[in-house]
């Protein structure tokens, strides 16, 4: 058994660097565990999107992929698996986790198998990597492999954690650690909501990624019901494949002049935006947990959300969940939060008190230190046969 320091901790951390919810999270512990005194090694492929400054015990490793004719598609897996092995032996690390079982739970076996000793790594599972690329024939038994060689498994969200047990029969037990939020930045604005502006108009905001699976146009949609009825405005967060497509329905449905398009921006920007915001619209198909939301309701900011995926526990109680592609439901739901001062204010002030009690930064990222220090002091554990 080995013996770690409650007070320090050498960590490698592996995510993709996107502004989707994996990239924020794994970026924020990094960053959150250097600033407590840790020694942290962040990598991945990009300079991920949160990482905007040096931070003091922090350092960002890029894993160069190299071209070869050979090669249809560069072995991402391999390079990460190499650079890894390096990091691991170079700095000692004493656990690692990574983001996403595929490839990056995949790569950790393979450097521990390459001679990184006493690798011992965590996976957090954050959504699509189980519904989507999991439930591909192609990538399930490497899926269920990796799973099976993590020293632990974490799931954002319950519904996660059981769906992986359905979709793969794995034994490995799934601890759930939920995603977090700066209650701090992301808080309530000056400027007051709806009620109390000269104007009166209503501002709506989505935020994603935009992939086909957040089903952007329908949020169009749905708000082309809202803007028939209401003064208000669509503010479309975010970059990704079907972004101008949303901006042509917009167009299509003649409300291209009340939808702002800023595209990505940080997260300074983001908990600006959202801090006077008077709702958050979702329609995604599935959503394992909904960190954008999460955001939006520590700023004291309604939701309406497809009822779909993990988005019920987010919510406990708050906003307002409707049946997938129900449109109409959504924008009644939305009418009725625009139009009744009293109702918006009262989930409003749910939704910050959940985002505060349930979710709070400081509180999810002692309990992956607590996990963290439990895999590296731990014995060696032999995988799921």
């Amino acid at each position: 058994m080995r013996r770690v320091s409650d007070r320090h901790l050498r960590l490698g951390i592996v995510c993709y660097p996107s502004v989707g919810g994996s990239g924020v999270v794994a970026t924020e512990i990094a960053i959150r565990a250097a600033r407590a005194g840790h020694d942290v090694h962040l990598l991945s492929y990009g300079r991920p999107a949160r990482l905007h400054e040096a931070v003091p015990g922090l350092r960002y490793h890029e894993v160069q992929v190299s071209g070869y004719p050979l090669f249809r598609y560069p072995p991402y897996d391999l390079a990460l698996a190499t650079r890894m092995a390096e990091v691991h032996e170079e700095a000692a690390i004493d656990v690692w986790h990574v983001h996403y079982a595929i490839p990056h739970a995949v790569s950790a076996w393979l450097a521990r198998a390459m001679g990184a000793r006493e690798l011992r790594f965590v996976t957090t599972l954050h959504g699509t990597d189980i519904t989507v690329v999991g439930a591909d024939r192609a990538y399930a038994r490497p899926t269920r492999f990796a799973l099976e060689q993590s020293t632990e498994v974490t799931a954002v969200s319950r519904f996660l954690a059981d769906e992986t047990v359905i979709a793969f029969g794995s034994r490995k037990p799934i601890e759930v650690v939920p995603n977090f939020v700066d209650t701090v930045l992301f808080a309530p604005g000056t400027q007051g909501r709806y009620w109390a502006r000269a104007d009166h108009e209503r501002r709506i905001v989505h935020a994603s990624n935009f992939r086909p699976v957040k089903r952007v146009g329908d949020t169009v949609r749905a708000f082309a019901q809202i803007a028939a009825e209401l003064p208000a405005r669509l503010w479309l967060v975010g970059e990704g494949p079907d972004r101008e497509h949303a901006l042509a329905i917009a167009a299509d449905l003649g409300v291209a002049d009340r939808v702002e398009a800023p595209g990505v921006k940080n997260q300074h920007e983001l908990a600006e935006l959202l801090a006077d915001a008077d709702l958050f619209l979702s329609t995604s198909e599935t959503e394992s947990f909904g960190l954008s939301m999460l955001e939006a309701m520590s700023c004291g900011v309604p939701c309406v959300s497809t009822r779909v995926g993990g988005v019920p526990e987010v919510f406990g109680g708050t906003g307002r969940l409707v049946p997938l592609g129900d449109l109409g439901a959504m924008a009644r739901a939305a009418i009725e939060l625009l139009s009744d001062p009293d109702q918006h204010r009262v989930v409003g002030e749910e939704s910050r008190a959940r985002a505060v009690a349930e979710y709070r930064a400081e509180n999810i990222l002692e309990r992956y230190l607590a996990l963290y220090r439990r895999v590296a002091s731990g014995p060696e554990r032999h995988p799921v046969a």
